[in-house]
């Protein structure tokens, strides 16, 4: 169950991307950070166990938020708005390969 509640009522038009593959839906405005923490994701998982990362300061000032686009782009989650068609890998960035996840709307 997520941890983050909207309190405002859903966009009329919600903007469509995709984590790890699989289809999800995000709010005009909402950085990636916001949708993945709303969608009840982790933004990565941990180098050393089982755990997951949900961000830092999430402000910007350390690179705890960095995620990983299926393009290969390396971008800060919380800062950065999401863009229909994106596609964020909630593996460790730099270690996955940028074909490791299909297109939305496209099989592996």
């Amino acid at each position: 169950m997520p941890r983050f509640v909207r309190l405002h009522a859903a966009a009329p038009k919600p903007i469509a991307f995709a984590i790890d593959g699989v289809p999800a839906e995000a709010q005009p405005g909402d950085t990636l950070l916001t949708a993945l923490l709303a969608a009840g994701k982790p933004l990565r998982h941990s180098d050393f166990g089982p755990e997951s990362h949900a961000g830092f300061c999430l402000m910007g000032a350390c690179q705890e938020c960095t995620v990983q686009l299926a393009d290969g782009r390396r971008l800060r989650a919380c800062g950065t708005p999401v863009e229909a068609g994106m596609n964020v890998l909630t593996g460790h960035p730099g270690a996955i390969a940028p074909d490791a996840a299909a297109p939305i709307g496209e099989s592996a």
